[in-house]
């Protein structure tokens, strides 16, 4: 039961930031799959209440099927997007659209606030990934703006971390949207 708890939590929390942040579906959608068997099953079987229960299956079996399931149908986990290189024709990092490094902003702040409970504070989101080894994972622009938006909060708190994402979240759909444009006029054909 407590796995269940702590995801129902997480979601909330994770859901709570993505409205802030102009995101909402996401925050909608946000980790379905850990109601799915592969990751519920071992969620519960594993739970220990102070680490992710992926951390003990990996342990115990030297993966955890739960978390290549999980990040293989969940695109704000940077470690879904990986794909081959052409010139060097290996896997490598690629950039992550911003709505989606913009949930795992929330999801990392949802994350903490979960586990660290009432000693949360703001800059706790950074220091764990400050202490961690993402960054060498993860494509150098991601990992820069994940690392900006994780001073900003820790700097100036949510309210302002929140606006100013917000205005990076509009100007992108708006890019986006001339992109899709100036793609369908150059498609289109001559009169």
């Amino acid at each position: 039961m407590g796995h269940i708890l702590t995801v129902i939590r997480h979601r909330r929390a994770v859901r709570k930031n993505c409205f802030c942040a102009g995101i909402p579906w996401r925050g909608l959608v946000h980790d379905l799959s850990k109601y799915s068997p592969t990751e519920l099953i071992p969620g519960i079987r594993y739970y220990q209440g102070n680490r992710s229960p992926n951390e003990r299956e990996r342990e115990l079996f030297g993966y955890s099927k739960a978390w290549l399931h999980h990040k293989g149908r969940n695109r704000h986990h940077f470690e879904y997007w990986n794909d081959v290189n052409m010139q060097t024709h290996r896997y490598e990092p690629v950039r992550m659209p911003t709505v989606f490094a913009v949930e795992m902003f929330c999801d990392r702040v949802g994350a903490s606030k979960v586990y660290r409970g009432k000693e949360y504070t703001d800059a706790d989101p950074l220091n764990y990934f400050l202490r961690g080894n993402a960054r060498a994972k993860m494509h150098p622009d991601t990992a820069d703006d994940l690392e900006r938006r994780l001073r900003l909060l820790a700097e100036k708190g949510e309210k302002t971390a929140f606006a100013q994402i917000r205005a990076e979240v509009k100007k992108a759909k708006r890019e986006e949207k001339e992109a899709r444009r100036a793609k369908k006029l150059k498609g289109s054909p001559e009169k």
